[in-house]
């Protein structure tokens, strides 16, 4: 059995400038836990693949295509491959996110 403790996981440098801490990583997926501070956003991009959301804290906004929503825990949140999606704090309060990935990407994210 492997277990992770998230806040012992080092935040890795991404292209949103934003807390990402790669949780889990196999042939078959890959999990990290954004964190987004009050006024904090992720910019607009691209994933090869299907990923789906879960949040875990606080409440935010989730841009996918051209669709718009606040969210907040135990929501899940699906974004197919290739649509334009990003999320962002607009809160007074810590935001954070679990961002799974299926399959594993081989292609980078794309910013746009």
């Amino acid at each position: 059995m492997k277990i992770t403790t998230v806040s012992d996981v080092v935040s890795g440098p991404n292209p949103h400038r934003v807390d990402a801490r790669k949780v889990y990583d196999c042939p078959h997926a890959t999990a990290v836990v954004i964190t987004l501070q009050p006024g904090e956003s992720l910019k607009r991009h691209i994933t090869p693949v299907d990923v789906f959301f879960y949040v875990l804290e606080g409440e935010g906004i989730v841009e996918i295509g051209d669709e718009r929503e606040t969210v907040g825990p135990d929501c899940v949140v699906e974004s197919p491959a290739r649509i334009p999606h990003r999320w962002s704090n607009e809160s007074g309060a810590v935001f954070r996110v679990l961002v799974v990935k299926v399959p594993r990407p081989t292609e980078e994210t794309k910013l746009l």
